[in-house]
């Protein structure tokens, strides 16, 4: 299973917030959209950040209540991992393993084409896993 596979069935949503918004106001689009992560673009449509409710928790506890006054540019991930459409669930989760990540942005030719999430990515592996297992065991019974 690839990637691809992945967002054509969930579908390309993706939710962005801009680099000048407020932590308050990333955390209430987090809420709201109930996510766990939203890419930052730049005016092009390039990925230049993700803010994750790891960043707000990081920058709450460094500053208190007044981070949530800070724009999103002072907390938001710049080192971003991306995937390609053609990767596969393992490799991606390899990735998101290595680098302790839960979000991965899936990017083609500098175009985001959408966002899979380690529960995406681990549904679709115990999809693959329980269709393997009624294959061997259709085989095996008579």
């Amino acid at each position: 299973m690839i990637l691809e596979q992945i967002l054509r069935e969930k579908g390309g949503q993706v939710y962005s917030v801009a680099e000048s918004a407020t932590l308050k106001e990333a955390a209430e689009l987090l809420d709201s959209r109930k996510v766990g992560a939203m890419v930052i673009l730049n005016e092009a449509g390039a990925v230049i950040g993700v803010f994750s409710e790891r960043d707000l928790v990081k920058a709450v506890a460094r500053a208190g209540a007044a981070a949530l006054k800070s724009p999103v540019s002072e907390s938001m991930s710049r080192q971003i991992v991306t995937a390609r459409p053609a990767d596969s669930i393992e490799k991606a989760m390899d990735r998101m393993t290595d680098r302790r990540i839960r979000h991965l942005p899936v990017v083609e030719g500098g175009r985001l084409l959408g966002v899979v999430s380690i529960g995406d990515l681990v549904k679709w592996r115990i999809a693959e896993a329980s269709a393997e297992v009624a294959a061997i065991r259709s085989y095996i019974q008579p």
